[in-house]
Protein backbone atom coordinates (compact mmCIF):
# COMPACT_ATOMS: atom_id res chain seq x y z
CA UNK A 1 0.00 0.00 0.00
CA UNK A 2 1.83 2.96 -0.75
CA UNK A 3 1.28 5.89 1.94
CA UNK A 4 1.99 8.64 -0.05
CA UNK A 5 -0.71 7.67 -2.69
CA UNK A 6 -3.24 7.85 0.14
CA UNK A 7 -1.95 10.84 2.19
CA UNK A 8 -2.40 12.35 -1.72
CA UNK A 9 -6.20 11.33 -1.93
CA UNK A 10 -6.79 12.30 1.92
CA UNK A 11 -5.55 15.62 1.02
CA UNK A 12 -8.51 16.09 -1.64
CA UNK A 13 -11.18 13.98 -0.18
CA UNK A 14 -11.31 14.54 3.34
CA UNK A 15 -14.41 15.11 4.74
CA UNK A 16 -14.98 18.46 6.99
CA UNK A 17 -16.15 16.71 10.26
CA UNK A 18 -16.13 19.02 13.72
CA UNK A 19 -14.45 16.76 15.37
CA UNK A 20 -11.23 17.25 13.18
CA UNK A 21 -10.26 20.94 12.80
CA UNK A 22 -7.70 22.38 14.94
CA UNK A 23 -10.43 23.83 17.52
CA UNK A 24 -11.71 20.63 18.84
CA UNK A 25 -9.73 19.82 21.89
CA UNK A 26 -9.00 16.05 23.03
CA UNK A 27 -12.05 15.77 25.12
CA UNK A 28 -14.40 16.77 22.06
CA UNK A 29 -12.24 14.04 20.39
CA UNK A 30 -13.10 11.37 23.00
CA UNK A 31 -16.92 12.41 23.01
CA UNK A 32 -16.93 11.85 18.91
CA UNK A 33 -15.37 8.50 19.51
CA UNK A 34 -17.90 7.33 22.20
CA UNK A 35 -20.54 8.52 19.94
CA UNK A 36 -19.22 6.81 16.87
CA UNK A 37 -19.43 3.78 18.25
CA UNK A 38 -21.92 1.35 15.44
CA UNK A 39 -23.32 4.50 15.10
CA UNK A 40 -22.92 6.60 11.40
CA UNK A 41 -21.47 9.55 11.49
CA UNK A 42 -24.13 11.89 9.94
CA UNK A 43 -26.55 10.63 12.58
CA UNK A 44 -23.68 11.79 15.34
CA UNK A 45 -22.85 15.47 13.62
CA UNK A 46 -26.00 17.43 15.89
CA UNK A 47 -25.86 15.27 19.16
CA UNK A 48 -21.86 16.35 18.97
CA UNK A 49 -22.51 19.68 18.67
CA UNK A 50 -25.02 20.19 21.04
CA UNK A 51 -22.91 17.80 23.94
CA UNK A 52 -19.57 19.83 23.13
CA UNK A 53 -21.44 23.10 23.57
CA UNK A 54 -23.04 21.58 27.01
CA UNK A 55 -20.39 20.33 28.44
CA UNK A 56 -16.94 21.84 26.68
CA UNK A 57 -14.94 20.01 29.47
CA UNK A 58 -14.70 16.91 31.87
CA UNK A 59 -15.53 18.60 34.77
CA UNK A 60 -18.58 20.47 33.36
CA UNK A 61 -20.15 16.63 32.29
CA UNK A 62 -18.98 15.20 35.78
CA UNK A 63 -21.39 17.73 37.29
CA UNK A 64 -24.39 17.32 35.23
CA UNK A 65 -26.62 14.26 36.83
CA UNK A 66 -26.76 10.91 35.20
CA UNK A 67 -30.52 11.35 33.61
CA UNK A 68 -29.30 14.52 32.11
CA UNK A 69 -26.68 12.50 30.30
CA UNK A 70 -28.99 10.04 28.82
CA UNK A 71 -31.74 12.54 27.99
CA UNK A 72 -29.45 14.59 26.15
CA UNK A 73 -28.06 10.74 24.24
CA UNK A 74 -31.69 10.87 22.89
CA UNK A 75 -31.67 8.24 20.30
CA UNK A 76 -28.10 7.44 19.16
CA UNK A 77 -28.12 3.83 20.82
CA UNK A 78 -26.79 1.61 23.07
CA UNK A 79 -27.20 4.23 25.92
CA UNK A 80 -24.73 2.49 28.14
CA UNK A 81 -21.72 4.26 26.22
CA UNK A 82 -23.63 7.77 27.77
CA UNK A 83 -23.53 6.03 31.12
CA UNK A 84 -19.58 5.08 30.60
CA UNK A 85 -18.56 8.50 29.05
CA UNK A 86 -20.13 10.05 32.12
CA UNK A 87 -18.08 8.05 34.14
CA UNK A 88 -15.16 8.68 32.27
CA UNK A 89 -15.83 12.46 32.54
CA UNK A 90 -15.65 12.23 36.20
CA UNK A 91 -12.33 10.63 36.37
CA UNK A 92 -10.90 12.33 33.75
CA UNK A 93 -12.01 15.63 36.18
CA UNK A 94 -11.19 14.25 39.13
CA UNK A 95 -7.84 12.26 38.41
CA UNK A 96 -6.14 13.89 35.57
CA UNK A 97 -6.70 17.43 36.17
CA UNK A 98 -9.66 18.15 33.81
CA UNK A 99 -7.25 17.03 30.65
CA UNK A 100 -7.68 13.92 28.64
CA UNK A 101 -5.23 12.14 29.29
CA UNK A 102 -2.48 10.95 25.96
CA UNK A 103 -0.39 8.47 27.02
CA UNK A 104 -2.46 4.74 25.36
CA UNK A 105 -2.28 3.18 28.80
CA UNK A 106 -3.57 6.03 30.83
CA UNK A 107 -6.64 6.06 28.53
CA UNK A 108 -7.29 2.36 28.35
CA UNK A 109 -7.78 2.49 32.03
CA UNK A 110 -10.32 5.28 32.11
CA UNK A 111 -14.16 3.76 32.28
CA UNK A 112 -15.70 2.87 28.64
CA UNK A 113 -12.15 3.75 27.01
CA UNK A 114 -11.17 0.42 24.96
CA UNK A 115 -8.17 -0.33 22.41
CA UNK A 116 -9.46 1.48 19.39
CA UNK A 117 -10.69 4.37 21.62
CA UNK A 118 -7.61 4.76 23.51
CA UNK A 119 -5.56 4.85 20.30
CA UNK A 120 -7.67 7.20 18.58
CA UNK A 121 -7.76 9.82 21.00
CA UNK A 122 -3.68 9.40 21.05
CA UNK A 123 -3.32 8.97 17.15
CA UNK A 124 -5.84 12.18 15.91
CA UNK A 125 -6.38 14.24 19.25
CA UNK A 126 -2.67 14.47 20.01
CA UNK A 127 -0.94 13.24 17.04
CA UNK A 128 1.04 10.45 18.71
CA UNK A 129 2.28 7.52 16.19
CA UNK A 130 0.28 4.74 17.38
CA UNK A 131 -1.55 2.40 15.00
CA UNK A 132 -5.54 2.54 14.81
CA UNK A 133 -7.21 -0.30 13.57
CA UNK A 134 -11.17 -0.07 13.00
CA UNK A 135 -13.09 -2.19 10.62
CA UNK A 136 -12.70 0.31 7.87
CA UNK A 137 -9.11 0.06 8.17
CA UNK A 138 -9.23 -3.92 8.57
CA UNK A 139 -10.87 -4.37 5.56
CA UNK A 140 -8.73 -1.74 3.34
CA UNK A 141 -5.83 -3.99 4.31
CA UNK A 142 -7.08 -7.07 4.19
CA UNK A 143 -8.06 -6.35 0.27
CA UNK A 144 -5.08 -4.33 -0.67
CA UNK A 145 -2.06 -6.16 1.30
CA UNK A 146 -3.60 -9.90 1.72
CA UNK A 147 -6.19 -9.67 -1.41
CA UNK A 148 -8.74 -10.94 0.42
CA UNK A 149 -12.59 -9.27 0.29
CA UNK A 150 -12.75 -8.89 4.34
CA UNK A 151 -11.02 -9.77 7.57
CA UNK A 152 -11.78 -11.65 9.75
CA UNK A 153 -12.86 -10.56 13.22
CA UNK A 154 -10.75 -8.30 15.28
CA UNK A 155 -6.97 -9.73 16.45
CA UNK A 156 -3.78 -8.45 17.99
CA UNK A 157 -1.77 -9.11 14.42
CA UNK A 158 -4.22 -5.97 13.53
CA UNK A 159 -1.72 -3.28 14.80
CA UNK A 160 1.00 -5.21 13.16
CA UNK A 161 -0.63 -5.30 10.07
CA UNK A 162 -1.14 -1.49 10.27
CA UNK A 163 1.78 -0.78 11.52
CA UNK A 164 3.42 -2.38 8.56
CA UNK A 165 1.56 -0.28 6.38
CA UNK A 166 2.25 2.73 7.25
CA UNK A 167 4.29 5.61 5.95
CA UNK A 168 8.32 5.56 7.54
CA UNK A 169 11.43 7.98 7.60
CA UNK A 170 14.94 6.79 5.69
CA UNK A 171 16.33 5.75 8.85
CA UNK A 172 12.58 2.98 9.19
CA UNK A 173 11.22 5.10 11.79
CA UNK A 174 7.56 6.01 11.64
CA UNK A 175 6.96 9.47 9.85
CA UNK A 176 5.46 12.38 11.16
CA UNK A 177 2.87 11.46 8.83
CA UNK A 178 1.90 8.49 10.29
CA UNK A 179 -1.10 9.87 12.47
CA UNK A 180 -2.98 11.46 9.40
CA UNK A 181 -2.15 8.47 7.24
CA UNK A 182 -3.91 6.70 10.10
CA UNK A 183 -6.66 8.53 9.57
CA UNK A 184 -6.44 8.37 5.81
CA UNK A 185 -6.67 4.98 5.62
CA UNK A 186 -9.65 5.28 7.94
CA UNK A 187 -11.30 7.35 5.26
CA UNK A 188 -10.80 5.32 2.35
CA UNK A 189 -12.62 2.39 3.92
CA UNK A 190 -15.67 4.82 4.84
CA UNK A 191 -15.85 6.29 1.45
CA UNK A 192 -14.59 4.05 -1.03
CA UNK A 193 -13.05 0.70 -0.09
CA UNK A 194 -16.88 -0.17 1.45
CA UNK A 195 -17.95 -3.48 2.54
CA UNK A 196 -20.64 -3.33 -0.25
CA UNK A 197 -19.90 -1.65 -3.61
CA UNK A 198 -16.72 -0.66 -3.05
CA UNK A 199 -15.36 2.07 -5.69
CA UNK A 200 -12.29 0.83 -7.44
CA UNK A 201 -12.44 3.36 -9.90
CA UNK A 202 -11.94 5.83 -7.73
CA UNK A 203 -9.23 4.01 -5.11
CA UNK A 204 -6.00 5.49 -5.08
CA UNK A 205 -4.18 2.41 -4.94
CA UNK A 206 -6.21 0.36 -7.07
CA UNK A 207 -3.18 -0.57 -9.51
CA UNK A 208 -1.27 -1.76 -6.66
CA UNK A 209 -4.39 -3.67 -4.52
CA UNK A 210 -3.46 -7.55 -4.17
CA UNK A 211 -7.69 -8.17 -3.90
CA UNK A 212 -8.18 -6.31 -7.51
CA UNK A 213 -5.04 -8.10 -8.68
CA UNK A 214 -6.61 -11.44 -8.10
CA UNK A 215 -10.22 -10.61 -9.79
CA UNK A 216 -11.86 -9.08 -6.54
CA UNK A 217 -12.54 -12.86 -4.96
CA UNK A 218 -16.15 -13.18 -2.81
CA UNK A 219 -15.52 -13.08 0.70
CA UNK A 220 -14.96 -17.06 2.34
CA UNK A 221 -17.38 -18.62 4.44
CA UNK A 222 -20.99 -17.98 4.36
CA UNK A 223 -22.25 -14.62 4.57
CA UNK A 224 -22.78 -12.20 7.72
CA UNK A 225 -26.24 -12.01 8.92
CA UNK A 226 -27.58 -8.37 9.10
CA UNK A 227 -29.08 -7.89 13.01
CA UNK A 228 -32.00 -7.73 13.03
CA UNK A 229 -33.83 -4.74 15.34
CA UNK A 230 -37.48 -4.64 14.73
CA UNK A 231 -39.10 -6.68 17.60
CA UNK A 232 -36.18 -7.45 19.77
CA UNK A 233 -34.81 -6.57 23.35
CA UNK A 234 -33.14 -3.83 22.48
CA UNK A 235 -36.03 -2.07 20.64
CA UNK A 236 -37.81 -2.48 23.37
CA UNK A 237 -35.65 -1.06 25.63
CA UNK A 238 -35.69 1.73 23.14
CA UNK A 239 -38.65 2.59 23.74
CA UNK A 240 -38.54 2.35 27.44
CA UNK A 241 -36.01 4.63 27.59
CA UNK A 242 -37.80 7.15 25.25
CA UNK A 243 -40.73 7.45 27.49
CA UNK A 244 -38.33 8.38 30.32
CA UNK A 245 -36.39 10.83 28.14
CA UNK A 246 -39.71 12.10 26.56
CA UNK A 247 -41.15 13.28 30.50
CA UNK A 248 -38.73 15.55 33.54
CA UNK A 249 -40.51 13.59 36.16
CA UNK A 250 -40.79 9.87 37.00
CA UNK A 251 -43.53 8.08 35.55
CA UNK A 252 -46.06 5.22 36.48
CA UNK A 253 -45.50 1.50 35.36
CA UNK A 254 -48.86 2.00 32.85
CA UNK A 255 -47.06 4.87 31.01
CA UNK A 256 -44.34 2.09 30.27
CA UNK A 257 -46.75 -0.86 29.50
CA UNK A 258 -48.14 1.47 26.91
CA UNK A 259 -44.74 1.72 25.30
CA UNK A 260 -44.41 -2.01 24.75
CA UNK A 261 -47.90 -3.48 24.93
CA UNK A 262 -47.83 -6.77 22.80
CA UNK A 263 -45.30 -8.88 25.02
CA UNK A 264 -45.58 -8.37 28.05
CA UNK A 265 -42.97 -10.62 29.16
CA UNK A 266 -40.61 -9.05 26.69
CA UNK A 267 -41.11 -6.06 28.28
CA UNK A 268 -40.72 -7.24 31.81
CA UNK A 269 -37.64 -8.83 30.38
CA UNK A 270 -36.33 -5.12 28.76
CA UNK A 271 -37.26 -2.96 31.93
CA UNK A 272 -35.05 -5.28 34.34
CA UNK A 273 -32.07 -5.19 31.71
CA UNK A 274 -32.90 -1.49 32.35
CA UNK A 275 -32.93 -1.48 36.07
CA UNK A 276 -29.60 -3.69 36.57
CA UNK A 277 -27.70 -1.90 33.43
CA UNK A 278 -28.68 1.18 35.87
CA UNK A 279 -30.17 2.81 32.72
CA UNK A 280 -33.73 3.26 34.84
CA UNK A 281 -34.02 3.55 38.14
CA UNK A 282 -37.17 2.66 40.44
CA UNK A 283 -38.61 5.97 43.55
CA UNK A 284 -39.96 5.52 46.41
CA UNK A 285 -43.07 5.56 45.68
CA UNK A 286 -42.69 2.87 43.01
CA UNK A 287 -42.34 4.86 39.78
CA UNK A 288 -39.65 4.89 37.13
CA UNK A 289 -37.27 7.89 35.92
CA UNK A 290 -33.90 7.71 34.54
CA UNK A 291 -31.01 6.51 35.78
CA UNK A 292 -27.43 8.03 37.29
Amino acid sequence: MPPDRVLAWFDTHERDLPWRRADATAWHVLISEFMLQQTPVARVLAPWRDWVERWPTPAEMAAAPGADILRAWGRLGYPRRAQRLHECSKTIAAHHDNVVPSDVDELLALPGVGEYTARAVACFAYGRAVPVVDTNVRRVIARACHGVADAANARRSDLDDALAVAPRTADGDLAPTAPRFSAAVMELGALVCTARNPGCQRCPIVQSCAWVAAGRPGPAGPPRRSQRYEGTDRQARGRLLGVLRDHHGPVDRVRLDQAWPHDPGQRLRALDSLLVDGLVAITDDDRYRLGG
